[in-house]
C-alpha cells in the first residue's frame, strides 16, 4: 500500500465521531438518575413531615453528606475511567470527615443512654434494601458507559461507579427515611452504599477488562 493510500485509510478509520468519556458518563448518570427518580415516585413517597424536618440540621445533614459523596465520587470516577490517574480520590476524604464530625456532634449533644436507640433507628432494614435498589439504575448506566473508557483498574472503576450510584440512592432514600440521627446515617447508609460499591467493583472487574 502506498503512503497516501495508508493515510486515507487511517483517516477513514477515525472519521467517526468519538464521544469523550466524561460526556458519556454525564449522559449515563443523568439517565440513571431519571430512572431512579421514576422508581422512587412509583414505589415510595417523601416523608409526611418533610417540611418540618427540612428545618432541622439533622435532616439536612443527610443531604449534605450524600451530596458531597456524589460530587467527590464523580470526580473519582472520571479519574478511574482513564489510564492516567490524577489522584482525585483524595476528595473522598471530605464526606468521611463530615461523617466523623456528625457522629461526634451527636455523641456530645445527646445522653449516652440513647446512643444505641439513635444508631438502630426504626428502618435499618429498609435502608439496607432501598438504597441499593435506588442505586441500581445509575450503577448499570455508569458501568455501561465505562465500557467505552479505558480504566487501568477495572475493579476500582467499578467501585467508583458504585460510590456515585450509592450516593444517588442515598439522596433519594433520605427523602423518605424518618431516621435523621448522624449515628444512624453513619452506620446504615454507609453499609448500604458499601454494598453497592462492592457489587459494582466485582462487576467492573469482569466487565471492564481491556
Amino acid at each position: 500500500m502506498k503512503t497516501d493510500e495508508l493515510i486515507r485509510a487511517l483517516a477513514a478509520d477515525n472519521s467517526g465521531r468519538v464521544v469523550p468519556i466524561a460526556r458519556s458518563l454525564q449522559i449515563s448518570l443523568l439517565a440513571g438518575i431519571v430512572l431512579s427518580i421514576a422508581l422512587f415516585l412509583t414505589m415510595l413517597h417523601p416523608r409526611q413531615d418533610i417540611v418540618d424536618a427540612a428545618q432541622t440540621l439533622r435532616f439536612l445533614f443527610k443531604f449534605i453528606l450524600a451530596g458531597s459523596l456524589a460530587l467527590t465520587a464523580s470526580a473519582f470516577l472520571l479519574d478511574a475511567a482513564v489510564p492516567v490517574s490524577r489522584r482525585r480520590y483524595r476528595g473522598l476524604l471530605i464526606p468521611g470527615l463530615l461523617v466523623a464530625v456528625g457522629v461526634l456532634v451527636e455523641l456530645s449533644s445527646v445522653p449516652s443512654h440513647v446512643w444505641y436507640a439513635r444508631l438502630i433507628g426504626h428502618n435499618a432494614s429498609h435502608c439496607l434494601s432501598l438504597i441499593p435498589l435506588l442505586s441500581l439504575a445509575p450503577a448499570v448506566c455508569l458501568l455501561v458507559a465505562l465500557r467505552h473508557g479505558a480504566p487501568a483498574k477495572p475493579a476500582l472503576a467499578g467501585a467508583a461507579c458504585g460510590l456515585v450510584a450509592g450516593s444517588i440512592g442515598a439522596l433519594l432514600y433520605a427523602l423518605t427515611c424518618p431516621d435523621d440521627s448522624p449515628l444512624f446515617v453513619a452506620t446504615w447508609y454507609t453499609i448500604a452504599i458499601a454494598i453497592v460499591t462492592i457489587a459494582s467493583a466485582f462487576i467492573g472487574r469482569r466487565a471492564l477488562r481491556w
